[in-house]
């Protein structure tokens, strides 16, 4: 299944010799994703049933800028980059979690720290590509002491995560079932979850980056490297104003298609 680019942003991606693979749950099973380059600038992802014995394989949605409104800069240079590949989360708590660490924190330190919380505590998953790691679970979560969240760099998401984990033990079924803005606001009634965490957590499950933290500094920073002509406002909440008013209807393509670049160019692939 070629692909121009696969967005590897979330920090479950783990590099192997000739790409990249990750494990997913879902409601009844487990999955291996590997993406490997296939020529031309292009990946390839295949998907694998590693635990369960049936189960409905996670969706990857394609973001094709060529249907891009406008003739500026911005979708100038999208439409250039291409298509764009992204894995739906199809694992809620997994997606909170991954929001929680992310928030506040540079994005490779987030990474590190996903990883080493899934080594030493989740679920090691072997594929055709080699280990890959599963976030540990709610409950796992709630047995650990202050310590061990210290020990792993992680006292500072330590009550949060707990928070979380608590909220989706009791409400998570009710969440998976509730449309994307509806699960939103449902998350931010978790005490220390707020609108970046929900609004990045729902993005992840849906690839709908409309509901994305869309004028956080990501945003900002790659939309300046997109159009360095254009007088872009230092003010989160104005960018906001002129990201959506430049977007239009396509909100969500533009954001995901502009964090896709960014990193891209950040690190060579879109992780």
């Amino acid at each position: 299944m070629p692909h121009t680019t696969v967005m590897l942003d979330h920090p479950g991606w783990i590099a192997t010799s000739d790409g990249h693979a990750r494990a997913v749950r879902t409601a009844s099973g487990v999955f291996a994703v590997m993406c490997r380059e296939s020529g031309n600038a292009e990946h390839s992802v295949d998907v694998a049933l590693v635990g369960g014995a049936t189960a409905t394989a996670p969706v990857l949605d394609v973001t094709d800028p060529a249907g891009l409104a406008g003739n500026d800069p911005v979708a100038d240079e999208l439409r250039a980059a291409g298509r764009v590949s992204r894995l739906r989360n199809p694992d809620l708590w997994d997606a909170i979690a991954t929001s929680i660490v992310r928030q506040v924190i540079r994005a490779g330190q987030a990474r590190k720290l996903y990883r080493e919380f899934s080594r030493v505590h989740g679920e090691h998953i072997e594929t055709s590509a080699g280990e890959v790691l599963l976030f540990p679970t709610p409950d796992v979560v709630l047995s650990l002491p202050d310590e061990e969240f210290a020990r792993l760099g992680l006292a500072f998401k330590r009550r949060p995560l707990r928070a979380a984990a608590e909220a989706y033990r009791e409400f998570g079924d009710k969440w998976a079932g509730l449309p994307p803005a509806d699960l939103a606001a449902e998350i931010q009634t978790v005490p220390r979850i707020g609108p970046w965490t929900a609004g990045a957590t729902v993005a992840d499950v849906t690839n709908d980056y409309a509901l994305y933290p869309f004028a956080d500094l990501g945003v900002r920073t790659w939309a300046k490297r997109l159009a360095p002509g254009r007088s872009w406002p230092d003010d989160e909440s104005q960018f906001a104003r002129v990201w959506q008013e430049l977007a239009g209807a396509q909100l969500s393509e533009r954001t995901l298609l502009t964090l896709a670049w960014g990193v891209r160019h950040a690190n060579g692939v879109a992780l």
